[in-house]
């Protein structure tokens, strides 16, 4: 391959690394909490606030702009507070994840009816839907790779409450841990991974690097450590490829990489019944 085209092509890669590495982690206390959507309807609150922040004056209509990134983080922590607030409960009148899904259908038509006063309606959907991943330069990923190994380091240094909350909540609470404010502390740090992510990479993709490495994890381990290492494998080997496909078939990066997701996702199911069984559950905190 041509090296100016590897040369362009390597901060679009290492942004998808980035990625792949937090997302496939926040992944796994998303399955383990039931609440699948909850990506997307946060992705879908950034970016709602996104797509405000740019008809305001201060934008200058540059989705990029610091005053764009703090509304769209402002209507986040704002899902966020939402999100902790209805936390799972096994008496809950309401599913959280019914909650989950008016807020994403809400904020997809709220973001439509703000789309309609922009001149570049089509243009910006698009970005919003799958992003422009190639356009990402190397201050984005140097940032975005910072800010996500400071909430890496803040979930690893408080591990064992974040896990014990999203696999035994009743647990935690027993062991006089506040499962809302933990909630609350979980949903704000997805937060800021999830309005820096739909920055570089769309709703879509980062609905993909979430769920996708996870669910196919969890076809063939139990254990967090496994599941961790199967979805960041997966992830790398997807991005890579789905990045290839799009240059060789000059086709849009991120809906070829969501697309690689699926056909990955399908590969992977179908070849799990030749490992045989699985152990018996054994996820630890």
């Amino acid at each position: 391959m041509d090296p100016v085209v590897l040369q362009f092509l390597a901060a679009p890669f290492a942004a998808s690394l980035i990625l792949t590495g937090i997302h496939a982690y926040l992944g796994v206390h998303v399955v383990e909490r039931g609440v699948i959507f909850v990506d997307l309807s946060l992705a879908q609150i950034a970016a709602l606030g996104a797509t405000i922040a740019l008809l305001m004056p201060f934008a200058g209509g540059d989705p990029h702009s610091p005053g764009v990134y703090w509304v769209s983080l402002a209507f986040t922590f704002i899902g966020a507070a939402v999100f902790a607030s209805i936390h799972r409960q096994n008496d809950a009148r309401v599913p959280q994840e019914a909650i989950i899904g008016i807020c994403y259908a809400v904020a997809s038509a709220a973001a439509i009816v703000a789309m309609s006063k922009s001149t570049s309606q089509s243009e910006h959907l698009q970005d919003m839907l799958v992003g422009n991943i190639l356009a990402v330069s190397w201050p984005e990923v140097l940032r975005t790779g910072l800010l996500y190994a400071a909430i890496g380091t803040f979930h690893y240094v408080f591990r064992r409450r974040f896990l014990l909350i999203s696999i035994d909540p009743d647990q935690a609470a027993a062991e006089g841990i506040s499962v809302r404010l933990w909630d609350f502390l979980f949903y704000a740090s997805f937060g800021f991974v999830v309005t820096s992510s739909v920055s570089i990479a769309g709703v879509l993709l980062v609905f993909c690097y979430l769920i996708v490495p996870s669910v196919a994890a969890m076809l063939y381990a139990d254990r967090i450590g496994t599941r961790l290492a199967i979805g960041w494998s997966m992830g790398t080997l997807v991005s890579l490829a789905g990045i290839w496909f799009s240059l060789q078939g000059d086709l849009p990066t991120g809906a070829t990489i969501v697309v690689t997701f699926g056909v990955a996702l399908l590969l992977m199911a179908a070849v799990r019944p030749l490992f045989g069984r699985r152990g018996a559950p054994a996820a630890t905190v």
